[in-house]
């Protein structure tokens, strides 16, 4: 039966047709072999298939292949099996049991068969045993020194030698004489610095700086008070300041900058107690008072608090602080010594007429303190330090009799002199001199300024004023400063001595 697909006619061919013609295998790729390659993984030469021909039995060597050379003696001395010995290697030496009656090997022991053996079962499911069990761990060699002897084993265990513990006790007692008679001879050496029975001072636990302590106020004052420097021309000079107003008013005396006012082209510089400097401007003086601001362009200065110094009393502590001889945030301290101490000024760009109303002060005042506050207890100033009392010429140092213009006085001029840069003092119109007669002590009158306060009065020649106002005079330079704490145009009261009588008259003050 003839079968039809695509054409075409299977079964045997026709005898007259000639059958198709076949395709031969494609032949194969055989990409070159790299040399190295061929001598590191090719086969033996000599080696033709996959594996290397085993030698037959009997020691022939197999067609095609070389028969292997004797193994080394080393491996046939280790491995091989001893001289005369033909057991089979499966059979387990057991000496003296090679007969008939030897107990059969564990293959072929009937009660544990190879079939139920798991080691011989290729079929057998994998089992973990428990772990093996580590045996003692040998001790590693000693790498430093040995174990030490104790002194028990020293002395009684017998472990070292009595001639050697001899020689040792020997060497100590040799090392304990040295050491004694070096103690002994550097304790003789020593015996005529110090005593036994000296007695140390015990010194006593002390809180430091304690809200009222000098520290504690300096450290709040310093940074309110500034070193002033003038400069004119070739020359300079130092003085104090103290800053009295958040907008940059420092309060001074008017010796310490008047050279800069009086000489063109003079500057004034404000060295604060960071360091940091800034021009200062001349913002008004007072000669008569000694008193001057000057302004400078800083942004929220350090102000000092202003106090009172109508509550000083002699005996309170008060604190100097300035630039004594160029060294400024210096600090002294001392009491008040008296009050109300009349002071004239000499020179020093100030008028013959300079008197202040001072509070004198033992604090250490020196040139360069000018103008620097003294401060009470609490840190608050309560004047302005001005001048010093000295022995004489070249005796320039402080000897412990300072001055300083009281707060109160200084305050009044201060505003005043910010407001219009001049101060108005009240004036009475006289000239005098001190005098006393031994009972009455008083100011008396050398000439009268015609149209004054005084000749208005009916104040004249000769007369002897005792007292101004409640307060009692004592001397030329005490009338003055009693009549400047007074304002112009004042009534005031006037009690004075003429020709032995006494004699009351009111003035009314004018101004300078």
């Amino acid at each position: 039966m003839n079968d039809q697909q695509d054409g075409t006619t299977s079964g045997p061919p026709a005898p007259d047709r000639p059958a198709p013609p076949r395709l031969g295998p494609r032949p194969l790729a055989r990409p070159p072999v790299d040399a190295g390659e061929v001598s590191a993984f090719g086969r033996p030469a000599g080696v033709d298939g996959g594996f290397a021909q085993r030698p037959p039995r009997n020691g022939a060597a197999a067609p095609g292949s070389s028969p292997a050379g004797p193994p080394p003696a080393a491996l046939a001395s280790a491995f091989g099996r001893p001289d005369g010995d033909v057991a089979a290697l499966q059979r387990p030496p057991r000496p003296g049991q090679d007969g008939p009656d030897r107990p059969p090997a564990f293959w072929d022991d009937p009660a544990a068969p190879a079939e139920e053996d798991p080691w011989r079962d290729p079929g057998s499911g994998a089992e973990l045993g428990p772990p093996p069990v580590a045996g003692p761990v040998p001790a590693p060699p000693p790498s430093g020194p040995g174990a030490r002897l104790s002194v028990r084993e020293v002395l009684f265990g017998r472990r070292v030698h009595p001639r050697a513990l001899a020689l040792l006790a020997f060497v100590a007692l040799l090392i304990g004489a040295a050491g004694g008679l070096v103690g002994r001879l550097t304790a003789e050496g020593a015996s005529g610095l110090t005593t036994p029975d000296a007695t140390i001072a015990q010194a006593t636990n002390a809180k430091e700086r304690p809200p009222g302590s000098v520290a504690a106020i300096a450290a709040r004052v310093v940074p309110a008070v500034v070193s002033l420097e003038i400069r004119v021309g070739d020359q300079g000079g130092t003085g104090s300041g103290v800053v009295i107003d958040p907008a940059g008013y420092v309060l001074t005396n008017n010796h310490v900058v008047a050279p800069a006012a009086q000489v063109p082209g003079a500057t004034v510089e404000a060295v604060f107690s960071d360091g940091s400097r800034a021009p200062a401007q001349i913002v008004g003086r007072d000669p008569k008072t000694d008193l001057a601001v000057v302004k400078v362009a800083v942004a929220n200065p350090t102000v000092a608090q202003i106090g009172s110094s109508g509550a000083l009393a002699v005996g309170d502590a008060v604190l100097a602080v300035g630039s004594p001889l160029g060294l400024a945030g210096t600090v002294t301290d001392g009491i008040v010594s008296a009050v109300d101490r009349p002071v004239r000024l000499d020179g020093g760009g100030n008028t013959g007429d300079a008197v202040i109303d001072a509070i004198q002060t033992d604090a250490a005042i020196n040139p360069g303190n000018s103008g620097g506050p003294l401060v009470d207890s609490t840190g608050a100033v309560v004047g302005i330090n001005t001048a010093i009392r000295s022995l004489g010429q070249g005796e320039g140092g402080s000897i412990g009799l300072g001055f300083a213009i009281p707060i109160d006085d200084a305050r009044r001029i201060a505003e005043q002199l910010i407001r219009a840069g001049v101060v108005r003092h009240a004036e009475l119109g006289v000239n005098a001199k001190s005098v006393t007669d031994g009972a009455t002590d008083g100011a008396q009158v050398q000439n009268v300024v015609q149209g004054g306060a005084a000749a208005a009065a009916g104040i004249v020649e000769g007369d002897v004023i005792v007292r101004v106002g409640e307060r009692a005079i004592a001397g030329a330079d005490e009338l003055v400063v009693a009549v400047r704490e007074l304002e112009p145009g004042q009534n005031v009261s006037i009690q004075l001595i003429r020709d032995g009588r006494p004699l009351a008259v009111t003035a009314v003050l004018t101004a300078d």
